[in-house]
């Protein structure tokens, strides 16, 4: 079986027994990457042996993190044969930023702060965490704010010269007040005003373990539990937190600990 494998869309088909299988795969195979496939209705899907969910007309996702440095491999089962497939991953070259002015307490926050911030970080978890069978994740992303990229996906993060983890988010710069919107339908799973690292933040679930974050709201205008159209109004920018000026946070993650590039789904400028 020859494998078919193209930077935004790879398809593979074969015959059995004259029923046709099929699986195709649209997202960049990248560090970062959110991957959605589809297959024949009814079928078993597994990536890196780990069953995945699928819809009821065969669509399912799965990614690759900021440090993923091996194939996935995609194998399906569906009426007694198994196709199996591996999907190479691109490296990619991230920059370093560096960020000084901030308050000593909000690079390594004292003691007395630990326990709201493990508080706050099991609360996210939660958040994150939420199944559902909703479809949003097929929908087309548009931006959730317009303004200047400040700080992209993956870059290696020093603060008031300390050496810190990866940004894990898309930062979009405008003014305190400019309005953030839903780049896509779903529903809010967490929605606060004062969280100590990310002050105004919002959660949405898009379904199917597929989820995105707002952060540094300077206002907050939805409500956990509430369902959410693509373009609607959730906030607004700001600098609550830890930010040295008034810009969105926008993150994306498949259930709580694959964290993915935003920018990789919606329309270059």
């Amino acid at each position: 079986m020859k494998n078919v494998l193209l930077a935004l869309l790879s398809c593979l088909v074969f015959n059995a027994q004259a029923d046709e299988y099929f699986l195709k795969l649209k997202g960049k195979p990248v560090q970062g990457a959110l991957i959605i496939g589809q297959t024949a209705v009814g079928a078993e899907v597994f990536v890196d042996q780990n069953k995945m969910a699928v819809t009821d007309d065969g669509y399912f996702i799965f990614g690759f993190g900021r440090f993923d440095d091996k194939d996935k491999v995609v194998s399906i089962k569906h009426q007694g044969h198994t196709y199996k497939t591996s999907v190479p991953v691109q490296a990619r070259e991230f920059p370093t930023e560096r960020i000084d002015g901030l308050p000593a307490n909000k690079v390594n926050p004292p003691a007395e702060r630990l326990a709201r911030i493990a508080k706050e970080q099991k609360q996210v978890k939660a958040a994150r965490a939420v199944w559902s069978e909703q479809k949003a994740f097929l929908e087309k992303f548009i931006w959730p704010a317009q303004g200047r990229v400040s700080g992209v996906y993956g870059s290696r993060r020093i603060l008031n010269g300390e050496p810190k983890r990866p940004h894990y988010g898309m930062d979009i710069a405008n003014v305190t007040g400019s309005p953030v919107v839903a780049p896509a339908s779903g529903v809010v799973t967490m929605a606060v005003d004062d969280h100590y690292y990310t002050g105004g933040t919002i959660i949405i679930d898009h379904g199917y373990g597929l989820n995105s974050t707002y952060l540094h709201l300077s206002q907050v205008d939805v409500t956990e539990g509430q369902v959410l159209e693509q373009g609607q109004k959730i906030g607004e920018i700001g600098a609550t937190g830890r930010a040295t000026g008034p810009h969105l946070d926008w993150r994306l993650n498949i259930g709580t600990s694959l964290r993915l590039d935003p920018q990789l789904i919606i329309p270059e400028k």
